[in-house]
This record gives C-alpha cells, sequence and structure tokens, in this order.
C-alpha cells in the first residue's frame, strides 16, 4: 500500500494529451456533420479511431492501452459487437508476428544473431566504408526473420557498432568524427532500407498488408521480398557512399575491426546445439515462406511450426515467452488495430473518404494525384515517431482515394508500404531504433536531419524510378 500510496498516478502533462486524444472523438460525433451512407455507429467507430490514432502518437499512456480503451468503448458505446473488437486477435498475421517474435528472441539469446553480424564484420570490415556494409548486411539478413528492427537493430547491430567505433578511440564528442558519425549515420539509414524490403521488416509490414489484402491485394512474404530486393540492394549500396562524402570518417582503413570480429568469433567458439537448432529453424521458416505457393500451407503454420520446434527442444522455453514484454504488447496493439481498420473499411468509412477526396480532385489524372499523395505521406512522417501510427492514420485514405480514381492496386500498395520505413530515416525519432541510435551522440541533430532529407531523396528517386519498374516486370502493377 505504501508504494501505491508514493506512485505519482497521473501528471497535469497526461491529463492535457489525453484531453487532446479525447478531441477527435468530440469533432467527429459531436461536431463534424455525418455522410448519409455511414450510419451512426460506423460515425462514432471514426470518432474512436481518430483518437486511438492521437493516442499513439502523443503517448499519454503506452500504446497498447490506448487500443484496449479504444476497443472497449467501440464496444461499450455500440459501434462494434464484443465479438467484433476482439476479433483482430484471431487474425493470422497477429499470430505471424507473435511467433516471428518467439524465434527473434531465440535468434538473439542463443547469439546466432551476434555471430551473423560479427561474420560479415570479418569478411567485410576492412575499410571504414566494409564496416557500414558489414553491420548493413547483418541486419538484411536478420530482417529476414525478426520482425522488430528494435531487436535486431538496437539489440544485435548497434552494440557491435559502438565495439568497433570504441576500438578506433572515436567517442561522442571531438572524436566522433574519427569513425563514429559516419558509421552511425550510414548504418542508421541502412536498417531503414532493410526495414522496408521484407514483409518482416518491422512489426507494422503486416498491418500495411493486411490493409492491402482487405482492398483486395494480397501480400505474401516472398511477394514483398521479391518487391524490395532490387530498389533495396542499390539503396544499400548507393546511402554508405553519399552519406561518406557529407560526413568522412577521418579514419578509412579499419583493419582492426576484422581482427575484433575473429577474436569474438574466437571466444564464442563452435557453434552450439542451440545455435544450430535455431540455425535449421530459421532455414526452415525462410523457406517455407519463399515456398509457400508451391507446397500452399499457410505463412502462419509455418512460423508456428518454427516456434513449437524451439519450444519443444528448450532453445526457448515458456517462461522467456511471458517475458517477452515487447511481444504481447504488439500483439495487444497489433491485434486491436487490424480489428478497427477492417470494422471501418466494413462501415463504409473509407470509401466515403474517397469518394469525397476524388471528387474534390476530379480533373486530376491518377498519375498526378498519386505523385502528390506519395510525397505528402512520405514527408507527413515529420510529425511522426511511429510508423504503426502513420500507417494507421494514412495508408487507408491514401489507398481508398487512388483507387477510385483508377491507381494500379498493386503499385499503391506496395509504394505506401515500403515508403513509410524508408520516410524514417527523416528523423531522429522516426521509429523505434532512432532514439537508441542517437543517443550514442555520434551525430548532431543538425547533421541527422541534414543526412535525412538527401538520403530521402535519393530513396525517393531510386524506388520511384528502378523499384517502379522492377514490380511492372514482376507482374505487381
Amino acid at each position: 500500500m505504501p508504494e501505491l500510496q508514493a506512485r505519482s498516478l497521473i501528471r497535469p502533462s497526461q491529463v492535457q494529451r489525453l484531453a487532446l486524444v479525447a478531441l477527435p472523438f468530440v469533432v467527429v460525433v459531436f461536431v463534424a456533420p455525418r455522410p448519409e451512407s455511414i450510419k451512426p455507429e460506423g460515425w462514432r467507430l471514426l470518432g474512436i479511431f481518430l483518437s486511438v490514432i492521437a493516442g499513439l502518437i502523443l503517448q499519454p499512456i503506452p500504446g497498447g492501452a490506448v487500443v484496449l480503451i479504444g476497443l472497449t468503448l467501440s464496444a461499450a458505446l455500440k459501434s462494434l459487437t464484443v465479438a467484433q473488437a476482439l476479433s483482430g486477435y484471431a487474425d493470422s498475421s497477429v499470430w505471424l508476428v507473435l511467433a516471428a517474435f518467439m524465434i527473434s528472441r531465440s535468434l538473439i539469446q542463443t547469439g546466432l544473431a551476434r555471430r551473423i553480424a560479427l561474420y560479415f564484420v570479418r569478411h567485410f570490415g576492412r575499410t571504414s566504408l566494409g564496416v557500414s556494409y558489414s553491420l548493413a548486411l547483418s541486419d538484411v539478413v536478420l530482417g529476414a526473420i525478426i520482425p522488430s528492427n528494435a531487436a535486431r537493430s538496437g539489440g544485435v547491430v548497434l552494440p557491435v557498432l559502438r565495439s568497433i567505433t570504441e576500438l578506433y578511440g572515436s567517442q561522442p564528442g571531438p572524436t566522433a568524427a574519427l569513425l563514429g558519425a559516419f558509421l552511425y549515420a550510414a548504418v542508421y539509414q541502412s536498417i531503414c532500407v532493410s526495414a522496408a524490403m521484407f514483409f518482416t521488416g518491422q512489426a507494422s509490414n503486416p498491418l500495411a498488408a493486411s490493409m492491402a489484402a482487405q482492398a483486395g491485394f494480397p501480400i505474401t512474404p516472398l511477394s514483398w521480398f521479391l518487391a524490395g530486393l532490387l530498389p533495396g540492394a542499390i539503396s544499400l549500396a548507393v546511402i554508405p557512399i553519399l552519406i561518406r562524402r557529407v560526413l568522412p570518417p577521418l579514419i578509412r582503413s579499419t583493419p582492426e575491426a576484422a581482427a575484433f570480429a575473429r577474436k569474438e568469433l574466437s571466444a564464442m567458439g563452435q557453434l552450439t546445439l542451440a545455435e544450430k537448432i535455431m540455425g535449421v529453424v530459421f532455414l526452415f521458416v525462410c523457406l517455407g515462406w519463399i515456398t509457400h505457393f508451391w507446397h500452399g500451407v499457410d505463412i502462419t503454420i509455418i512460423a508456428l511450426l518454427g516456434s513449437a520446434v524451439l519450444l519443444a527442444s528448450g532453445v526457448l522455453t515458456w517462461e522467456e515467452v511471458k517475458k517477452e514484454s515487447a511481444m504481447w504488447d504488439i500483439f495487444l496493439w497489433y491485434g486491436g488495430l487490424v480489428c478497427l481498420g477492417r470494422e471501418l473499411n466494413h462501415a463504409g468509412v473509407t470509401q466515403a473518404f474517397a469518394r469525397g477526396v476524388a471528387a474534390l480532385l476530379s480533373d486530376a489524372s491518377w498519375v498526378i494525384l498519386f505523385a502528390v499523395a506519395l510525397l505528402v505521406y512520405f514527408y507527413a512522417h515529420y510529425g511522426f515517431a511511429s510508423i504503426t501510427a502513420h500507417i494507421l492514420a494514412l495508408y487507408p485514405p491514401f489507398l481508398a482515394v487512388l483507387l477510385a480514381k483508377g491507381a494500379p492496386i498493386g503499385l499503391v500498395a506496395f509504394s505506401f508500404a515500403t515508403f513509410v520505413n524508408l520516410s524514417a530515416g527523416l528523423t531522429h525519432y522516426g521509429t523505434t531504433p532512432a532514439p537508441m541510435f542517437f543517443a550514442h551522440e555520434y551525430v548532431s541533430w543538425k547533421d541527422w536531419w541534414r543526412i535525412g532529407l538527401l538520403i530521402s531523396g535519393v530513396n525517393l528517386t531510386i524506388w520511384s524510378t528502378v523499384g517502379f519498374l522492377w514490380w511492372k516486370l514482376l507482374g505487381l502493377w
């Protein structure tokens, strides 16, 4: 009891943010005129949905709690039945993310993820440019199975990166320019690209895929991988070279980095039995996803089978699963968001929005509208600290508007699903790993934003030219 009495339950700043979170609901339900095509319960659901988005942006309380309250209100206000409000947790994509998190925890705790990163550094880390490429490639490999960019980039890549910079006496402050400033900027921008390259690139990518599926365009791990392969590879090749011109490292040759990796790998010894089992499961899941169209086994079942092997073999214990707070947090908010997005679509809200915008822009072709919308969508990320909130707020309405104008669904679905990850490179708060990298203080706020703006133009150019042509050749649009 004394602990409860000493705890500050709510602060004035939280009260202000909670009031701002409630404002969209009040405006929609009590002020804004309701279109005749939308029923009252659908209109209330829109108000709840917009308040949930505001809650995810302002974070007066944790995001999972915001979504849970939104679901509860949707049922209490009779916008949804209880069964409908909880239906998102039966969605297969939600369980896919859960299974992928269990696999990613095993990759990290067995040491296999770190071994992979050190392996790349040992072979490619003899120059500062090579170190940046090796760490970026590590993130790419891990991105094929670890759906949390914070887990793989912050938990695996970042510690190795810090060790290498300190190896050369590059510390935050006057010596940052020796090596650290370049590596931190280049590696961070690269991990934004790897997040765009995979279905499991970061936690909310499956959410975008789910929204695309609701619009009639299914996206699988294989189709996402193929779509991101060529433009992603070009971005990963170009970005470190450009950043080296903006933040040139004073140390260009880094043989000690390769030696450091070799020493660390030697200290780790031979692959343990747990690592071997983990490696087999990793390959099984990746190959199972890639060959989905041949064998027909659902991708969620494949991921759950991999998790089952890890649990049965003892590589992963149930106690460890219960302690994986990030996994359960994502399961809660992701399932809730899947439900809210789907039910808004069923209520006709997104279609009504699309018709209204299309009527205002009736003279514009879908090509012009698509170009403008894509730029607005991309640079709107300056106002978001969460890729999830960005997708939730803007992906469905832009998708609906462009489809109403006759834009190819595959082009729109993949563009808005991938570009949101690239836009996370704009700021030092664009996605979860951003503040983790920025907090090491190797790159100033000014340089971070300057590089973010430069690389945004590079990525937009690559993905909207080579990428769109590549998608056309793949038959995606």
